[in-house]
């Protein structure tokens, strides 16, 4: 870990860019572009990409935050309850100061105090600060802290009178989005703690295989070190379960649909596998572990779409981080789409992921109640970022002035939390998460999450899913490595791989003969918990935008099967890389226009 994080400051020193010159994707990548040192290099400057873009998106959401709260006191209201009420909807603004142009700063109205931590740098800056209000000009400070404790101080003069507000922010985020990516693009092993052990796919022999870089991590798979989860052609008896927890001496079963799992001290998955051959199994694997690849409203039953409020043409939404920051959205034709679908909502997105922040001001209306697998007790409140940031792709409130814009609309986000506080889950939660996101309404999932393990566990669960119409969306994986990635290899699964905004492959991105289409993966700004916005790269981001179109097209025509919309992204797609379907762009990059068009110009008998 500190071999990398070491490495990591060295990149970070050195300002290593984005995207080094390397061949084109219109000629076929061959395997020096994408050796095991460029993939390292680049997932490091993409770090470095996503904490400076996060970094600039909490600068300018919380300078737009400054002028609002100015406008508010300058409209009258009392000084002490918009610092208070910013405060408390926007917990990472420590303190808060309002003051007029001859007073000193110490003598304003304050909310909140000064961080102990660097205090005397943020005592300086926040002089600066003021001198520079004073004058009449904005002031931001740089970066001061390190790790979780990371400040900058903000002064905004108000343009109709000498007051001005200035205060310090914490940026945590900064810390959050590092860790965060050092997982998600995989440039750390993931941590045993104790309870999973690191091993290679081979689901047969479980040969380890130790992780030592980064790139070791393609093929390989974590695990339950000692559980099994075991499906019997015939379901045993009581007795006969009775004698099989006696003999394994289990600690604990559980059973979902026809399969269990058993989890005891004393054997490890491998012994207990060689037990259970003498069963009458359809199949015995380890209960594998899958990881990211990053007050709840009333169901509101009125079907919207784009026809009932029509739109300009030449529409571009107010969300004052969409021009800047979202180049994902019109490069996939998206705010052209809305001409003809902005979704639906009856049309129900399950995000089965580490859950989503309830409380977001940009995805309040959006969510329905939801499910917590790791909790049953508990809601699905994201505690690690990755499913509020998926959320956000798919559905941030649109054209509300806020942060930014969503693909769709009207569609609501189902959340369900299948990933614990360090973003993983066991093959029991993804599955009943799943399951349960079915049962309920589900007519897409999202599933920005994988493992290399073939599981029969999990296809179980992607088979009732998808027998129940649902489209299931997945992400290939971030480890830049041809091997099959489970769910998103399925059949059942349509499979996303990451391009960037100049449509090369993302040098992360998984690839393979099962990859369907591409989507923007690379440094997308989206939603985040805590009233925050940050900006993250991976296959993770990039299947989230394929999940909002599948919603907008069975929007635009709920009569698609889930294979009929599986094969409309396919053909409307942009080809990109190789004439025709290949490895590393699937079918090309999703087109939100052509998508829509095709849903509603067709109707049954379905052909293409």
């Amino acid at each position: 870990m500190w071999r990398f994080l070491s490495t990591l400051a060295v990149a970070l020193g050195l300002g290593i860019f984005l995207f080094p010159h390397h061949t084109s994707h219109r000629t076929k990548p061959g395997p020096e572009v994408y050796s095991a040192k460029y993939e390292t290099t680049s997932k490091l400057a993409l770090l470095e990409q996503d904490v400076k873009l996060t970094d600039e998106l909490c600068r300018s959401q919380c300078s737009i935050d400054y002028t609002r709260m100015l406008h508010d006191i300058e409209s009258g209201a009392p000084v002490t309850n918009v610092l208070k009420n910013m405060r408390e909807h926007h917990e990472k603004m420590d303190v808060l100061i309002w003051s007029k142009r001859s007073q000193p700063w110490e003598q304003g109205i304050k909310s909140g105090d000064v961080p102990a931590a660097n205090k005397d740098q943020a005592m300086a800056y926040l002089k600066e600060a003021k001198a520079a209000v004073d004058a009449g000009k904005s002031y931001q400070s740089p970066k001061f802290g390190a790790g979780k404790q990371v400040y900058f101080v903000q002064g905004t003069p108000s343009t109709k009178d000498d007051s001005s507000l200035i205060g310090v922010i914490h940026q945590d985020v900064l810390a959050s989005v590092t860790d965060h990516q050092m997982k998600n693009l995989r440039l750390e092993p993931y941590p045993s703690e104790h309870r999973w052990k690191v091993e290679s796919v081979d689901t047969n022999t479980l040969k380890d295989k130790v992780v030592d870089h980064p790139e070791d991590n393609q093929g390989t798979s974590h695990y339950h070190q000692n559980e099994v989860v075991v499906r019997f052609k015939t379901d045993p008896t009581e007795a006969q379960l009775q004698q099989i927890k006696s003999e394994i001496k289990a600690i604990s079963s559980q059973k979902l649909g026809y399969t269990y799992v058993f989890r005891t001290e004393g054997m490890d998955a491998k012994a207990l596998m060689s037990y259970f051959n003498k069963w009458n199994v359809a199949y015995v694997e380890p209960h594998f572990l899958y990881m990211t690849n990053d007050v709840d409203p009333a169901l509101d039953t009125t079907v919207t779409d784009s026809s009932s409020t029509p739109i300009s043409t030449n529409f571009i939404p107010n969300d004052n981080l969409f021009q800047r920051y979202q180049w994902n959205l019109p490069l996939i034709e998206t705010t052209q789409g809305w001409q003809l679908s902005r979704g639906a909502n009856d049309v129900i997105v399950a995000v089965v992921d580490t859950g989503v922040d309830l409380q977001h001001p940009d995805l309040q209306g959006q969510l329905l109640p939801g499910y917590n697998v790791i909790s049953a007790n508990s809601s699905p409140q994201d505690d690690v970022g990755h499913g509020t940031h998926v959320t956000g792709v798919i559905a941030a409130l649109v054209n509300n002035e806020l942060g930014v814009a969503g693909m769709t609309w009207y569609n609501k986000v189902l959340p369900v939390k299948v990933l614990d506080q360090t973003g993983a889950g066991s093959t029991y939660s993804v599955a009943q998460g799943i399951i349960w996101a079915t049962d309920h309404g589900a007519k897409v999932m999202n599933l920005s999450l994988g493992n290399y393990a073939d599981s029969g566990f999990l296809h179980d669960a992607i088979q009732y899913a998808f027998d129940k119409d649902v489209a299931l969306i997945a992400a290939s994986g971030n480890d830049n490595t041809e091997q099959p990635g489970y769910p998103a290899a399925y059949p059942e699964v349509f499979a996303v791989a990451a391009s960037d905004s100049k449509n090369e492959k993302a040098p992360f991105s998984n690839y393979g003969d099962y990859i369907d289409v591409t989507a923007p993966g690379v440094s997308i700004a989206s939603t985040y918990p805590n009233n925050q916005y940050a900006a993250l790269s991976g296959t993770s981001m990039a299947s989230p935008h394929v999940t909002a179109l599948a919603a907008l097209i069975r929007s635009a025509n709920p009569n698609l099967k889930n294979t009929e919309v599986y094969e409309i992204m396919r053909k409307s797609a942009q080809d990109l890389g190789d004439v025709g379907h290949d490895k590393y762009f699937g079918y090309g990059l999703i087109d939100v226009v052509k998508a829509i068009q095709m849903a509603k110009q067709t109707t049954p008998p379905f052909s293409y």
